[in-house]
């Protein structure tokens, strides 16, 4: 028998039932990372599948309605996207470049439809590719996560799901099964158009805000669940107050997800809460190899980029080794730029879409981590726009 007592003022805070859950999940995971520390087996501990692989994230999946659907598709028109699929059954398309792939649901029926009458135009579900995904299903029961199952129609597969943040689906699909085939088994092939891509070649992380006491709850279950390590926790300054800042990421990087919450009811985070109605992924980032042609192909495009204030780059100038052209090249293409040693990092956001979610993009030169010294001036700059009242 273990008894467990909570001093952690996160944990008092929250659902006395999901503590509790939280608790036994706790447990079940420290026996089960004892049990393979051991010299010899002990049937006394628990035996869960190993956490499981992340191969990176097969597929971002939108809730909308047709309306939304219209203009989002332009925007990722206009950031290199093609529309590559459509459902063989469903209202349901797939947009790709380089190894990422956009779903765009507008079902008038079934859990997208539900979630989208809920949230509004929001990412309903992800998929991650996984070394096996039953497995991490097995073990995702086991430590009681939710799992989700919904009629599956002809032709389709049934691909193992649980509930994730805010009532959205984590999905697994892995390459050694047909889930590795869905493309091909669920999706007709359509004419893509002549898109100009924008060298965008994968999700580099997807962030997520929460309530302030739901932040240790969903580090539990990824840390639990999937084979990631978690980084210390920043703080990060909003103009309406502190964020609590905390990723969680595999050691190679092919899944990198950085969880928000604050107390503040005035800091963006907060504020995508009460938009969305609950939390959410809130930022995508996407990684490019060359961010001066991706920003130049966007401005191109038309795609509305967040404007960078002006002395933001006056500062760089002054704190950095920057040469003034690199400065200028920065400037004109309204590139947010960090470093750390002689690793570099370069970012640039769209505008946000309906009040709720933005695209950053990103090029990593040996840079293992996300801008934070960057945040405080990128919140400013968003803050200003949504007060001016400009689309």
């Amino acid at each position: 028998m273990f008894s467990l007592e909570i001093f952690n003022d996160q944990f008092r805070a929250g659902p006395t039932r999901q503590t509790a859950v939280d608790g036994h999940r706790s447990l079940i995971f420290q026996l089960d990372r004892l049990r393979q520390r051991l010299p010899k087996p002990s049937a006394s501990l628990p035996v869960l599948p190993s956490r499981p692989k992340c191969l990176g994230v097969e597929f971002i999946e939108f809730a909308m309605d047709d309306n939304a659907a219209i203009e989002f598709e332009r925007l990722l028109t206009g950031l290199g996207f093609r529309r590559t699929g459509e459902h063989v059954s469903k209202a349901v398309t797939r947009w790709q470049q380089g190894d990422i792939n956009i779903v765009v649901n507008t079902e008038k029926e079934g859990f997208a439809h539900s979630y989208n009458i809920t949230h509004g135009t929001a990412v309903c579900a992800i998929g991650l590719r996984v070394d096996d995904a039953a497995q991490a299903l097995d073990r995702a029961q086991m430590l009681f996560d939710t799992p989700f199952r919904q009629a599956v129609g002809p032709g389709e597969l049934e691909i193992p799901a649980v509930r994730g943040l805010g009532g959205s689906l984590v999905y697994f699909i892995d390459p050694k099964t047909d889930l590795g085939r869905v493309w091909d088994i669920e999706f007709k092939s359509v004419a893509g158009g002549a898109t100009q891509e924008a060298g965008l070649k994968r999700v580099d992380h997807l962030s997520q805000s929460m309530m302030y006491d739901e932040m240790l709850s969903w580090l539990l279950f990824y840390t639990s669940l999937l084979d990631v390590d978690k980084v210390p926790e920043q703080e990060v300054l909003d103009p309406g107050g502190l964020v609590k800042s905390q990723v969680v990421h595999s050691k190679d990087g092919l899944l990198r997800i950085v969880l928000n919450a604050s107390q503040s009811a005035r800091t963006q985070s907060s504020r995508f809460l009460s938009e969305a109605f609950g939390s959410g992924v809130q930022h995508i980032a996407l990684a490019t190899s060359d961010i001066v042609a991706t920003a130049q192909q966007m401005r191109t495009s038309r795609v509305p980029l967040l404007p960078v204030p002006e002395n933001y780059y006056d500062d760089l100038e002054a704190k950095t080794d920057l040469d003034g052209t690199t400065i200028d090249i920065l400037r004109a293409n309204g590139i947010f730029y960090d470093c750390d040693g002689d690793s570099e990092y370069f970012q640039i956001y769209t505008r946000t879409v309906e009040d709720r979610f933005f695209f950053e993009i990103v090029e990593r030169r040996g840079y293992e981590g996300y801008g934070a010294v960057n945040a405080p001036v990128r919140l400013a700059a968003q803050a200003r726009l949504a007060a001016s009242g400009a689309p």
